[in-house]
């Protein structure tokens, strides 16, 4: 996204039009109306990263626009961040452009905000970093005492005082909290993050019995949605992501929530009976699980088709989709035995083509 697409006075257009291109998408299948969550329209994204641009003494960030991917974009400001990125941007560049060690060969820079204040700050460079970066990215740290600082070089990786930030999140006048860590899929934008976690608990409201959970992450879904439920079993592949939410359902006080390291297509072929079931599964309780609803939030490949046969067996499917083509061909496959009940637009993404869906199917009866 180049920074003159940001433009806050066209966000209800932009909105209507990814509306109209959705239903388009959706266009044959038989849907209730479309409930439509909007972001805020400018600083939005939690998450974002520069490029840096050297040119003699000057130092800038810079974005590229994939029609010109060689001429950098001075983005001095960027309207789609965090208003507390924004304030780190230029605050950054005057800590590391006089510092030699911390200014040569510096290509990139990720920050990583919460809504609650902390920052974490990603150094990407082309050299190797050593005792004398360290030494002085602690300066760094010493100057920007809300902030956590990693640098990182290939494969090499060091953390000057944390490598993650500790998000809150109010849903329905309740706080959660989560652990992000750097590099680790979270969702970018905080307070469309929040409406959704709300719509999920509002169609689930009338759930009882277990929940399975495929896909978790760190535990976004799973931990609200556990009040709503006696069990719920998650799995999730990613060993960072299983990491956090393990830590982020103790810190929440979640006794009811397991979650296993597991593919969802090795979660699936076991359960569908297609191979044994693994140790890792029977230690969660699957054989005793009696899940009522099946949460899915799969990646831009949707599900494959060992998984539509796996949840096509629970009554109540709530599906959360980053690809509505995807989620088009899944919906097709389900048709024959669940009906969409709650069909809900999110704009987690604002000015660019990306749009969350989510829908929730009921057994037809």
């Amino acid at each position: 996204m180049r920074p003159d697409q940001i433009q806050p006075e066209q966000y209800d257009v932009q909105l209507s039009e990814k509306q109209a291109e959705l239903n388009r998408v959706m266009d044959g299948l038989t849907l209730p109306e479309m409930e439509v969550f909007a972001s805020k329209a400018s600083h939005y994204r939690m998450r974002a990263e520069f490029r840096i641009w050297h040119d003699g003494d000057d130092l800038f960030y810079a974005m590229f626009d994939s029609a010109d991917p060689r001429t950098p974009i001075r983005t001095d400001q960027f309207l789609a961040a965090s208003e507390q990125i924004n304030q780190l941007m230029p605050a950054l560049l005057d800590a590391v452009r006089d510092v030699p060690v911390l200014r040569h060969k510096l290509f990139q820079v990720d920050f990583l905000t919460t809504t609650t204040g902390e920052a974490l700050i990603s150094l990407l460079y082309h050299k190797p970093i050593d005792e004398e970066w360290h030494s002085a990215a602690k300066t760094l740290y010493k100057d920007f005492p809300a902030c956590h600082f990693i640098g990182r070089s290939r494969k090499k990786k060091q953390v000057l005082s944390r490598d993650f930030v500790m998000e809150t999140l109010t849903v329905n006048g309740q706080k959660f909290h989560y652990q992000q860590v750097e590099n680790s899929f979270t969702q970018p934008n905080a307070g469309i993050n929040e409406k959704m976690l709300e719509w999920a608990l509002d169609v689930t409201r009338h759930a009882s019995g277990d929940l399975l959970e495929m896909y978790c992450g760190n535990g976004n879904f799973s931990i609200p949605l556990a009040r709503h439920f006696d069990r719920v079993v998650a799995t999730e592949i990613s060993k960072v992501s299983v990491n956090s939410a393990q830590l982020n359902i103790a810190i929440n006080g979640m006794d009811n929530v397991q979650v296993v390291k597991m593919a969802s297509e090795d979660v699936s072929a076991a359960l569908n009976g297609d191979a044994e079931l693994p140790k890792s599964l029977q230690q969660a309780g699957v054989k005793e699980l009696s899940p009522s609803v099946v949460l899915v939030d799969p990646p831009r490949a949707g599900l494959d088709d060992a998984t539509v046969e796996l949840i096509r067996k629970v009554d109540g499917i709530l599906y959360i989709s980053c690809n509505p083509l995807t989620l088009k061909a899944n919906l097709d496959a389900l048709s024959s035995t669940h009906k969409v009940v709650r069909y809900a637009m999110f704009d987690q993404f604002p000015y660019t083509h990306h749009v969350e869906t989510g829908v929730y199917l009921q057994r037809i009866v």
